[in-house]
């Protein structure tokens, strides 16, 4: 038995730690709700309430608290691996010199260096490589566009530089599950862009055995791109998948620009002889 904390119980987190505990692994998880907390203890999952909050946002410096301080200790106290999910989630009018997110990284640094704690694994995304025309491997030069992708990109160097520790970085293409799925937000839109554009997504049942297969085989010290080797263009796919739903289906411009990104998921196929699930696509 392994004992996990995962830093972020949300909507990968927790059906994570559902399948970690349901192999045998004793996990600890964090929420930012109160509320939560009681679901996560009913999942058999060890609650801690754990906001890593922005200073200038709260008025006060949060993690300067010895009762959050003890928090995050007990959270990752007897773990030998930590999982970090959380997503940047940074305002519209943030500015992009105050490194939000980034912040909230480095001030779990000290946290980390003084735990039983091992083993990272970041929790990024694709976003990392911007919108390039070109098959994207994990050797492909980062370019982020967005304000998110540029923290990830740091967050992701803060933790591989530590050596206190050794980091796996995996980055997730689009998310999609049962509950979640972009058709339903494209649905009835006119105009959108990048008709001929390769969908690059993964499925929430492909993360989370992606996560337990690094952890089983002790795959550390990796970049991972993790997306369903599954391409058809924008247009094709999101037309169909609004037909499947008897949704208004979306309308594409051609007059729109094509970025032609596919990413790449050679690597995680090899390294961990995973096949992706593609018939939930």
């Amino acid at each position: 038995m392994i004992q996990i904390s995962i830093l972020g119980c949300g909507w990968l987190g927790l059906p994570l730690a559902k399948k970690l505990i349901e192999k045998g692994n004793s996990v600890n998880g964090s929420t930012t709700s109160e509320n939560k907390l009681s679901i996560l203890k009913d999942a058999g999952i060890n609650p801690f309430l754990v906001i890593l909050s922005d200073p200038e946002a709260s008025g006060e410096e949060t993690l300067e608290s010895d009762n959050v301080s003890e928090t995050i200790n007990d959270f990752l106290a007897e773990s030998e691996i930590l999982i970090i999910d959380i997503p940047p989630k940074l305002r519209a009018n943030t500015d992009s010199s105050r490194k939000i997110f980034v912040e909230k990284i480095e001030t779990l640094i000290p946290f980390i260096e003084k735990s039983t704690i091992k083993k990272v694994l970041f929790v990024s995304s694709t976003s990392v490589y911007g919108d390039q025309n070109d098959l994207i491997t994990e050797e492909t030069h980062l370019n982020p566009e967005t304000e998110s992708g540029k923290q990830l990109v740091l967050a992701e160097a803060i933790l591989q530089k530590n050596q206190n520790f050794e980091t796996t970085i995996l980055r997730f293409g689009g998310l999609i599950g049962e509950d979640r799925h972009p058709v339903k937000f494209l649905a009835g839109k006119e105009n959108l862009e990048n008709p001929d554009a390769p969908v690059n997504l993964i499925h929430q049942n492909d993360c989370i055995q992606i996560i337990e297969k690094i952890i089983r085989q002790s795959k550390w010290n990796e970049v991972f791109n993790a997306v369903a080797p599954f391409h058809p263009t924008r247009q094709d796919y999101y037309t169909q998948k609004a037909k499947e739903q008897n949704l208004i289906l979306p309308k594409f411009s051609i007059e729109k620009s094509n970025i032609k990104k596919v990413i790449s998921s050679k690597k995680i196929e090899s390294v961990l002889s995973y096949k992706f699930k593609i018939e939930n696509y």
